[in-house]
């Protein structure tokens, strides 16, 4: 009997275990497979997601710990914080006022902010902060308190200058408000809801902006949208090297609103520019009042109708009127003509001519880069025109009161000096002289020549253009029809000293 092949056998008998293998064994391994990835599947995938996040945060960190944008930036914010928070300062006020309902007399404060103009203790701030306050107290940036007296203020500007006294004062750094483009990042000072020398920032959103404030004649506002609130009025605005572009004055939340506390911050902040700071406060300083440009010209919006028939296209304001014999006719300007320019600075609302030319001294010249229609087959073209201007007469931003006082019998009111308080026999007083009246009016015999009127409704009044500002903002817009007519008190002193009150019907 043969023996037996035993390896024989092993192989027979696993031969088919090896075929169950080969069939069966891929199965049992993606099972197996299946089985440890939902059992440990979830914790590996955590793990990974953490190593991966882990190595994410490691080269960021290594990346922001050799320097980046936004550590350049944020070094350069904190050094314009450094160079401008000594010139800034927080302005408080106080005054009595009568309570409507009681009749008791009620001490009113509120406040504001401004910047110091220069080494002699001169501090810039809004007209609306300080107005009418009877007690004005200057907060510097290390705590000291001053109390501040009024040198002047422009309320058809909305600016104001007061004067401390104090050593060592660090005076801001003036920049040119003409540099100042949309786009260019800018930084807003300020007392916000009394958080005291605060700073935010953002970019300028528009230039020439007009809001139609009530309280402000000339706006050609620099539009921002770093946040300006309640308490910024008269904080300065600076470029990204500190230097002052302008200075916040409004929050714009609804046309027609006047300026400085009217809601909240909503994204549109205005400035008044730097060219129009510092010809008025430069006024102020020398001799406390404002003489304005003056062009002689009225100007309109150019509609589709006018470009088709002046052939013109782009932006611009059409002159509608131009005052015989004044400067503007002088220098060959037309009526038609589209103004696309004043010193280069584009045009594009009508509210800017007025208050470019304002900015400008009398004796001044500015360029006007105009577009003149053609005529029959001449085409149209550009031209520049160089302007000297003449002087504003203030009566012109105040036509009814104006029209008012002519009735009233007052023909001629200057800012009251020694000098002309001695050409006519007058006491020395600060406010706004009556130098003549027509004979036989009621003004002759309630406000004879010689009187200075110091105050309107209670409002202190210390120049022709304060005069005229107040009796505007009483007798409301000339636009608006009056349905019944305003009186105003006007306190005055008179040549022998008596202190007058006298009604005039606006």
């Amino acid at each position: 009997m043969p023996a037996t092949d035993h390896r024989n056998l092993s192989d027979g008998a696993a031969r088919p275990r090896r075929a169950a293998l080969d069939t069966y064994g891929p199965t049992v391994l993606v099972a197996a497979v299946a089985a440890a990835v939902l059992l440990l599947g979830p914790s590996v995938v955590r793990r990974l997601a953490d190593e991966r996040t882990d190595a994410r945060v490691r080269h960021a960190a290594a990346r922001l710990g050799e320097g980046s944008v936004l550590e350049a930036f944020n070094a350069a914010a904190a050094d314009v914080a450094r160079m401008v928070e000594p010139s800034v300062v927080h302005v408080s006020t106080a005054a009595t006022m009568t309570d409507a309902g009681s009749g008791r007399s009620v001490m009113m404060t509120s406040s504001g902010s401004g910047w110091i103009f220069d080494r002699e203790g001169h501090i810039v701030s809004n007209a609306h902060v300080i107005d009418g306050a009877e007690r004005i107290d200057v907060q510097l940036h290390n705590g000291v308190l001053r109390r501040a007296t009024v040198v002047g203020l422009d309320l058809a500007t909305d600016i104001a200058v007061l004067r401390i006294e104090a050593d060592r004062l660090v005076p801001a750094t003036r920049g040119r408000s003409e540099s100042v483009r949309q786009g260019d990042m800018v930084f807003a000072f300020g007392s916000p809801f009394e958080f005291r020398f605060s700073m935010s920032s953002g970019i300028v959103s528009g230039l020439g902006r007009s809001a139609g404030l009530t309280d402000v004649d000339f706006e050609n506002f620099i539009q921002v949208d770093a946040a300006i609130n309640p308490g910024n009025s008269g904080g300065p605005l600076t470029d990204i090297r500190g230097h002052v572009v302008g200075m916040n004055t409004a929050i714009a939340t609804n046309r027609g609103s006047t300026t400085g506390t009217q809601g909240q911050f909503a994204g549109i902040g205005l400035a008044i520019p730097m060219a129009m700071i510092e010809s008025v406060v430069a006024q102020l300083i020398a001799k406390g009042e404002v003489d304005r440009g003056f062009m002689g010209v009225r100007v309109g919006e150019i509609d589709d109708t006018m470009a088709r028939l002046l052939q013109f296209e782009g932006r611009g304001v059409v002159v509608r009127q131009v005052e015989s014999g004044g400067p503007a006719e002088r220098a060959g300007l037309r009526t038609r003509d589209v103004i696309t320019h004043v010193d280069e600075q584009p045009i594009s609302l009508t509210t800017q001519i007025p208050a470019m030319v304002a900015s400008r001294q009398p004796g001044d010249s500015i360029r006007l880069r105009i577009w003149r229609g053609g005529s029959g087959e001449a085409p149209g073209g550009s031209a520049d025109l160089d302007i000297v201007l003449d002087k504003l007469d203030p009566a012109l931003l105040a036509e009814r009161p104006s029209r008012a006082l002519r009735r009233f019998g007052v023909l001629e009111l200057v800012t009251a000096s020694g000098l002309r308080a001695a050409s006519i026999g007058a006491a020395v007083q600060r406010g706004v002289l009556v130098t003549a009246v027509e004979p036989g009016s009621h003004a002759a015999r309630t406000l004879p020549t010689g009187s200075v009127i110091v105050a309107v409704n209670d409002q202190p009044v210390a120049t022709v253009d304060q005069l005229y500002a107040r009796l505007a903002r009483i007798a409301g817009p000339r636009s608006v029809p009056r349905m019944v007519p305003r009186v105003v008190t006007v306190t005055a002193v008179a040549p022998d000293g008596q202190r007058l009150s006298v009604t005039v019907p606006m």
